[in-house]
């Protein structure tokens, strides 16, 4: 229900479990040999790659699977039947994440055009509100609106002839790293540099799992002990050092330090494990990753998850603000906090996202809660130039909150612990926590954030409690008529506070709290006052026996 402007809230949820693993391990010490017939198979199975996804994207829609089986068959000519399936499966998932990433393009430019054509026909310095902007500052912004607004119309035009047309524009080895090629001054490359890492990027030397086959795999084969080896395409037969058109890599030896029991598990009862082997340019490293599916697990009931507390976990652009909380959403110790640092390279990114996540997780572990609460954040519609303006700045906070990879990390790394993930919905959390949680967890000794307080706030969603602290008692007799009542916990939950307990007595100041309920009259001091069910008595004034 909308109630006062403030939208329908989504129910929190479970987030489901991982469905594979991956880990990865060092190909060393190859010899010159063993690199010259890897880069020959990479080359030779990435042309076939590249030419498999040219025929899918020129069938566009009318893909089937007659036109499917004659791709394979070409392939398997030049190749095997095993790496012609490795290489359509490959071109498919491509195919599609293209197609899937042109919808999420058509849907952002008509964010975009809607914002745009609402400004527009606002007067010119027509002030907005929280649900929607205003008008253009000035004639001049109005004018280059307008002419955003005709170029991204332009653009949603021929975003929606190319999906209508099943085309979609794919580059084997990356958009980003074939743009590179016009920028390498920028990119403090040489040509020879940027081809190297080119030709890497576009070979294929990849293998699917098949459960029942020798080790879990035919095309590349990894032995319990570590021993590599890969099946030639035909034309590379002449290169084999093995019998059956193998070739094995002589000094290199796998072990994988992470995951290895459970990969030495697969890989002994020939159940199903793909390879893939990369090559990194700048390292001049060979790697080996290997990857399995894993059983699906049924997600753990919600009520489950909450039985134990949660740890609310409040997002940021540099840290993350974390609170424990119990079953009945009270908070638990002291607020904290894990930061990272997003600038940098890549692989910087990474490893300090995980970093940060591995600390939060071993706090969870040693607080006894059973679930994470995180929000279940989308920037997908909300970092476009048209809704926020001129607040770059902003922007580019959002832009750099990886919440796609963090979702994904913190699912994986929490089913390590024994940990569910609860994802609720992000809105308001940041604005009610300040609001009901900031100034009264502040101490002197205790400083509160606005996020280490958005942190209750998630969990106390998380756990189905509203996020306000008390509920408003009614204006009439706000204390005895109705009885104080609060939102802490369910109804039904013991310790919940409830009517105010009767305390023996009167209720005034003058009378001592272990007097009787309605104070009653004192015996007068004169006999003509004394009441009739009383009995009087004098005592004798003489001192006789």
């Amino acid at each position: 229900m909308v109630v006062g402007g403030v939208r329908e809230l989504a129910a929190p949820f479970v987030a489901p479990g991982p469905s594979g693993v991956a880990v990865r391990d060092r190909l060393k010490h190859l010899t010159p040999q063993d690199e010259h017939v890897l880069r020959a198979v990479g080359a030779h199975q990435g042309a076939l790659a590249s030419r498999d996804l040219k025929i899918r994207c020129a069938d566009g829609p009318n893909h089937n699977a007659e036109s499917w089986a004659a791709r394979k068959r070409e392939l398997t000519k030049e190749s095997s039947s095993r790496i012609a399936g490795a290489i359509t499966k490959a071109t498919h998932d491509q195919w599609a994440l293209a197609r899937r990433c042109l919808a999420a393009h058509i849907r952002s430019l008509d964010a975009g055009i809607k914002t745009l054509r609402h400004r527009l026909s606002l007067p010119v310095g027509a002030k907005g509100t929280k649900r929607a902007p205003g008008g253009c500052r000035s004639r001049s912004e109005w004018f280059h609106k307008s002419r955003r607004l005709k170029a991204l119309e332009a653009r949603h035009a021929a975003a929606v002839a190319d999906w209508q047309a099943g085309r979609v524009r794919v580059v084997r080895g990356g958009k980003r790293l074939f743009n590179t090629r016009h920028h390498l001054a920028e990119a403090q490359l040489t040509e020879g540099e940027w081809r190297q890492r080119w030709e890497a990027e576009r070979w294929f030397l990849a293998a699917d799992g098949e459960s029942g086959k020798r080790y879990g795999n035919e095309t590349i084969r990894v032995t319990p002990d570590g021993k590599v080896s890969i099946k030639l395409p035909a034309p590379l037969a002449h290169l084999a050092n093995t019998k059956h058109g193998r070739y094995t890599l002589t000094p290199t030896t796998v072990a994988f330090a992470h995951r290895g029991v459970e990969w030495a598990d697969r890989v002994e009862a020939n159940r199903a494990v793909a390879y893939r082997i990369h090559y990194d340019t700048t390292r001049g490293r060979w790697y080996l990753t290997a990857s399995w599916q894993r059983p699906t697990v049924q997600t753990i009931p919600l009520e489950t998850a909450r039985a134990k507390g949660v740890i609310g976990v409040d997002t940021n652009a540099d840290h993350f603000a974390a609170y424990h909380l119990d079953p009945h959403g009270n908070p638990v110790g002291e607020p904290h906090r894990f930061a990272y640092d997003l600038t940098g390279t890549a692989t910087h990114r990474d490893a300090q996202l995980r970093h940060a996540l591995t600390r939060l997780l071993h706090w969870a572990t040693q607080t006894g809660a059973g679930a994470i609460a995180i929000e279940d954040l989308d920037f997908s519609a909300e970092k476009t130039r048209e809704k926020h303006g001129r607040r770059k700045r902003f922007r580019q906070l959002i832009s750099g909150i990886p919440t796609g990879k963090l979702k994904a990390r913190l699912v994986s790394m929490a089913a390590e612990h024994g940990l569910a993930i609860i994802a609720v919905d992000p809105a308001y959390t940041s604005m009610w926590g300040s609001q009901h949680w900031q100034k009264p967890l502040t101490t002197p000794h205790r400083k509160m954030s606005r996020h280490d307080a958005a942190g209750i706030a998630i969990g106390r969603r998380a756990l189905g409690h509203p996020i306000r602290r008390r509920t408003v008692p009614p204006r009439a007799h706000q204390s005895d008529a109705h009885g104080h009542r609060t939102a802490q916990a369910d109804r039904h939950a013991p310790g919940r506070e409830g009517p105010r307990p009767r305390i023996p007595g009167p209720r005034t100041r003058s009378v001592p709290p272990d007097a009787a309920r309605t104070r009653a009259t004192r015996t007068p001091k004169t006999v003509r006052d004394v009441r009739s069910d009383q009995a009087w008595v004098q005592d004798s004034l003489l001192l006789t026996e």
